[in-house]
């Protein structure tokens, strides 16, 4: 979908992505991922195709592995020596295969099926904008709730999870940062600058940080699926337009989308991760996946690589102690089934339908170990018609709207989420992308509650927190008389919502 990906995870990933990263046991908690890099001449002279080379990381291998990576016309773009990834560029048509065969590669691959400069295309509806007419409606009804947000009579979402009541009692701590790892983030939006962190932002395309100012703000006006998402999380109590659910906490932006076509390719997300890690962030919210494979198989030695890669990068950031949501995806999947048809990859050329085996393929980097996959919820708490689902695959639930059947009585009576827009805007959207950052916000809040909580902690409070609805007795949604999806396990623990819609209320009490 370019800049607003869906996002999904599958059942049965954890056990082989572990087999295969098990070897980044010994990569050091505090140690610094600071990469090394080329000429500027180098890096601007473009070939073909993006690669990652994954090696063992010691100083010898990486060494020789850059040699070989020379002697397969190759140039090497950055160097994450700490975790042994190597961003390579190349013309070279058999260059996958060539260092595939040089000693101390363990995986390497493609990151892309299309020249560097091919455009693309979205999948998802335009956002809709809040009018001057509709905002002053909206303003009338925020204004007869003491201490609210202008345009928060329209944020269903937050009452849904009491992030209203929370705010009251811990609105989050400056000292928690949630980075949005995502088209950009707007910080000049009198929302989002009060709790903008310019420090621990940055524009990661390419496979390398670029820090210098303003670099992780969105390209134009229509990547705006960051900025959306960044206030969702963290959009200041100010008394301008909306509220964040953790309102107190710091965001940061990081840049990820591609300028030619806004895809988010392994690359990009590799060096979000790593500069995330190296730059204190405490959470990560992840609202597309890894381009150009919905789901990566293992049987295929580029997806591997891919894998491979940004497991290694997001590892390294858990071990430093960043805990990372995703969304769970747009296309009303079960990812607990033994099949999944993909008819979407790869996306930056002609895709190809496949019938994939979810034990064998990974869409990343939620199903990767340790990642809180997130699925929709609307209005009613019930799933949200297109949210992708799965038991075992989805750890808990959170509001994303649902324009479709489950629509609020507020001022616009729009099931969807508002939240900010570039250039001082705001509009709905929905989406599981919506739904992560409902849950990366209350993460937050656990987060400013226990500081010292690491990320498995977290994740273990996120989901005891949780309130879970049950699986509803019939989900037909169209009323056609046949079930839209099937919600399998208990009370406890379920496909729709995993443990549980997050509650902020109860994260703060």
């Amino acid at each position: 979908m370019a800049h607003l990906r869906s996002r999904r995870r599958l059942a049965l990933a954890v056990p082989v992505v572990l087999s295969l990263t098990a070897s980044l046991g010994f990569l050091p908690a505090a140690a610094s991922a600071a990469p090394q890099t080329v000429s500027a001449e180098q890096a601007t002279d473009a070939p073909a195709l993006a690669y990652v080379v994954n090696t063992k990381a010691d100083r010898r291998t990486i060494a020789s592995v850059k040699r070989a990576i020379a002697a397969a016309d190759g140039t090497v773009v950055v160097t994450y020596d700490r975790i042994g990834v190597i961003v390579v560029h190349s013309a070279n048509p058999d260059f996958g295969k060539e260092i595939r065969r040089a000693r101390g590669v363990q995986s390497a691959g493609a990151t892309r099926t299309a020249p560097l400069t091919r455009a693309g295309t979205t999948d998802e509806g335009a956002a809709d904008y809040v009018t001057a007419a509709e905002a002053a409606r909206t303003k009338a009804a925020s204004a007869d709730v003491p201490g609210s947000e202008p345009l928060e009579a329209d944020q269903w979402d937050l009452r849904a999870i009491g992030a209203d009541k929370a705010a009251k009692i811990n609105p989050g701590s400056r000292k928690v940062t949630v980075a949005v790892i995502d088209t950009g983030v707007d910080d000049t939006h009198p929302d989002l600058a009060p709790n903008f962190s310019a420090a621990q932002s940055a524009n990661c395309v390419g496979g390398k940080a670029d820090t210098s100012e303003g670099a992780w703000r969105p390209y134009t006006d229509d990547d705006y699926h960051g900025t959306h998402v960044a206030g969702e999380i963290a959009a200041a109590r100010n008394g301008v337009g909306v509220a964040g659910v953790a309102p107190g906490v710091k965001v940061a932006g990081i840049k990820v989308s591609d300028p030619d076509n806004g895809l988010f390719y392994p690359e990009n997300v590799v060096c979000a991760f790593m500069f995330a890690a190296d730059h204190g962030v405490e959470i990560t919210n992840n609202s597309y996946y890894v381009d150009p494979w919905l789901y990566n198989c293992m049987d295929d030695p580029d997806q591997r690589a891919i894998v491979d890669a940004v497991n290694r990068a997001q590892l390294y950031a858990q071990r430093k102690g960043t805990l990372h949501l995703a969304s769970a995806g747009n296309s009303n999947h079960d990812l607990a089934s033994d099949a999944i048809v993909d008819e979407s990859s790869p996306n930056d050329t002609t895709p190809v339908t496949r019938t994939i085996d979810p034990s064998e393929c990974f869409d990343v980097p939620t199903q990767l170990p340790g990642i809180v996959t997130v699925s929709a919820t609307g209005v009613q708490n019930l799933k949200s018609y297109y949210s992708t689902y799965g038991k075992g695959v989805v750890d808990v639930a959170a509001p994303g709207g649902d324009r479709r059947y489950q629509l609020p009585d507020t001022p616009s009576k729009d099931g969807r989420i508002l939240s900010t827009m570039p250039n001082g805007e705001y509009a709905f959207l929905q989406g599981t992308s919506m739904a992560s950052p409902h849950a990366a916000g209350v993460a937050a809040l656990l987060k400013s509650k226990h500081p010292w909580a690491s990320p498995a902690m977290l994740q273990a409070l996120l989901k005891a927190q949780a309130n879970n609805p049950g699986c509803p007795e019939s989900y037909d949604q169209d009323g056609d008389g046949t079930q839209d999806a099937t919600c399998e396990g208990g009370d406890r623990v379920n496909g729709f919502y995993g443990f549980g819609i997050v509650d902020a209320l109860r994260a703060v009490k």
